[in-house]
Parts: structure tokens; sequence; C-alpha cells
């Protein structure tokens, strides 16, 4: 983004734009009232679910709920779900090359996940049919904890962290997840966590030798939706937006 001197302080207001939020910026510069479009995307606007659907179809189930600025499945009653009240879900808008950033957090003993590179497709019955995960789990208290590859961080079943830096469990965590290029980093807590070049016979090796093995979508998409996972847990996220590279 280019940095614009300013002569009064900034009026920051919101339109949708791409499916989220688009924040403009008006400016004075010397004496002329200008827009400057920011970057990022914001992809919930901490007030509703305008740019989400649930995945293969229909709006957002009821067990999704908005509390205090944030995304939150309420998982407290599930016996008393009725037909499509849960469900993963997506952002109705997909992207090739981004940088996205989430706040979550997770229950005691809870496992969810953010999935990304989603194809959603009659073909695919699940998003993670087609899309990766940046692993969301409470690591002591889920017995995912166990499994390498499994922990919070990791790119699900695929990549081991390199180093643990998750915050105890009811506290937020920042993940980011940078696609550029073939290029995957995943972020947690301002730590590169795992790193990795996607769409190489490397990859399709590391495929090859994870559950999504008989999964012939399986990372194989340049660009898809953003999904958050519905594990069936409590988990909350906010903050989330995104900015195109």
């Amino acid at each position: 983004m280019i940095a614009l001197k300013y002569s009064v302080a900034a009026i920051v207001s919101m339109v949708f734009a791409c499916g989220g939020t688009q924040e403009v910026r008006e400016v004075t510069i010397e004496n002329e009232v200008v827009e400057v479009e920011s970057e990022w995307i914001r992809l919930f606007d901490g007030k509703s679910f305008d740019g989400w659907k649930k995945y293969g179809g229909g709006e957002v189930g009821a067990a999704w709920k908005i509390q205090d600025g944030a995304i939150y499945l309420d998982a407290t009653n599930k016996s008393e779900w009725k037909e499509g009240d849960g469900g993963d879900i997506v952002t109705k808008e997909e992207f090739d090359d981004f940088h996205l950033k989430v706040e979550w957090k997770i229950s005691e003993g809870g496992n969810s996940g953010i999935i990304f590179y989603v194809n959603e497709s009659d073909k695919y019955p699940y998003p993670w049919s087609t899309g990766m995960e940046m692993q969301v789990l409470d690591n002591e208290g889920h017995a995912d904890g166990k499994i390498t590859t499994h922990r919070t961080g990791d790119l699900y079943d695929l990549i081991e962290s390199n180093e643990e830096t998750v915050k105890p469990v009811g506290e937020w965590n920042l993940a980011e997840i940078i696609s550029k290029d073939g290029n995957l980093e995943l972020h947690l807590n301002g730590t590169k966590v795992v790193e990795t070049t996607l769409w190489t016979p490397e990859w399709e090796a590391l495929i090859a030798g994870s559950k999504f093995k008989d999964m012939p979508g399986f990372g194989t998409f340049k660009s898809g939706k953003i999904a958050l996972q519905d594990h069936g847990d409590e988990v909350w996220f906010r903050n989330i937006e995104i900015k195109k590279l």
C-alpha cells in the first residue's frame, strides 16, 4: 500500500467488497479529500454472517452465533441441535494467493480448524475433502493432542509444527496463513511454525502418506474458499481478515 502524508486525521468508513468488508479511509491531502483503500479485507464484520454460508448450500446454521464480536460455535446443547444447525461454514468468495489472519480460542477438550483452498462442489462432501487445515485444538485435553501432526498449529496430518506457541485454553491465539506462488507458511502467535511448498512431487508424496491419500481432490486446488470447522466443540473466531497477494 502506498504511504500517503495527510494533514487531517483519517476518517474511517467501511464498505462491502469482494465478499467481505473493505476498509476505506478518507484523508485530506493538500486540502483535497481522497479515498485510500486498505489492502486488508475484513471477512467478518463482528455483527453478521454477510459473506459466509454453510458448506454445501444454505445459510449459516443456528448453532453458529455471534457473541461479543466473535463467531461462536455453541456446542453446549448438541443433543438439541436440529438438522442443519451445525456444519462447517465457508466464505462465499474464493482466494488464490493470500495472507489470512484469524484470532481464535478453543474450549476445554475442544477441536476445530481453519481450512483453506476449499473447493465447494457436489463431488466433495466436506471442506477437508479438498482443503488443507491449520489445526485448532486443546492439545492437552483432546485425544488428537497425542498424535504428531494433529496438534495446534500443525498442517493437519501432513506437517508438524516446528515450535509450539499456543496459549492456554480460553485465551485468544493469532493464526496466520500465507500462501504465495505455492509457498505456504503457517504462523501462530507471531512465530512461523510450518513452511512447505505446495503442488510439487514432494507435496504429492506427502499427501500419499497421509489420511487424505484416497481423496483425489485434496490439496490440488490453487484457489478456494476459507472454512471454519464444526468439530462439535465450542470454538470462537474473531478479527478475520485477508489480504490478496
